[in-house]
């Protein structure tokens, strides 16, 4: 083993994320309890947010009334809360949070995001009636 290497792996031990970086997690997750948090756990604490839950209110609304244009406002809004959680991160703490482990992917609740979405505007759209040509 070279120099070179002897000096890096202590280097990249103590570089690497621990439990020791509590700090992180004290800000983003105040009640964590040193568990890996799950895409699984993640997608239900996003889905349990007052805004996930309005949000899945105005679907239920847009689908019982088979509202076409409710239904794109609500498609709208849950692209703009999906982009919200993505892309806003103010403090740059959710990449060391994710890395610290108290915080999860967001992966799955992005994909039942889009297959909520997709249903939406599927279920929503214009009828089409049936005209003299077709069989």
């Amino acid at each position: 083993m070279g120099p070179v290497r002897r000096r890096l792996i202590p280097l990249i031990l103590f570089a690497s994320p621990t439990r020791a970086f509590a700090e992180v997690c004290d800000k983003v997750a105040p009640g964590w309890d040193g568990t890996q948090v799950t895409a699984f756990q993640e997608m239900i604490s996003l889905f349990l947010s007052p805004i996930s839950l309005v949000l899945l209110a105005l679907t239920l609304i847009s689908l019982r009334f088979r509202s076409q244009w409710s239904g794109l406002v609500t498609v709208v809004f849950w692209s703009g809360f999906v982009t919200l959680i993505t892309m806003a991160d103010p403090t740059g703490l959710r990449v060391p949070a994710h890395a610290e482990g108290c915080v999860g992917s967001p992966a799955l609740f992005i994909a039942l995001v889009a297959a909520i979405c997709i249903g939406t505007v599927l279920y929503t759209a214009p009828i089409k009636a049936p005209s003299d040509g077709d069989t």
